[in-house]
């Protein structure tokens, strides 16, 4: 695996087409050996939101710069920090040659 750097911004979670909450983001992007590109990092939003919405898995990110992108919570139960969890990221991640290290 080669590291490909780091996305971090803010964005929108949403559900759907319903809003959920504004949402912070520090992701890290990989290349594999088959050439796909995959991403993992954390979120951070409002404990109470985070409590409310954790574990659900059609959950996505609208960036900033208008990249929609699909978030899977990679733990089963949620760890301290209260207003931070762990992903994995899906959708429409940058290609391998718009990471910055």
């Amino acid at each position: 695996m080669q590291y490909l750097g780091g996305l971090r911004g803010a964005g929108t979670l949403t559900c759907g087409d319903e809003l959920i909450a504004p949402v912070e983001y520090d992701f890290e992007g990989f290349l594999e050996l088959s050439g796909q590109v995959v991403c993992a990092g954390q979120i951070r939003l409002a404990p109470s939101t985070l409590r409310e919405i954790f574990g659900r898995r059609d959950l996505c990110l609208q960036t900033a710069d208008g990249r929609r992108l699909s978030l899977r919570f990679t733990d089963k139960h949620q760890r301290p920090p209260d207003d931070v969890a762990h992903v994995d990221v899906g959708g429409d991640l940058p290609a391998r040659s718009e990471w910055h290290h």
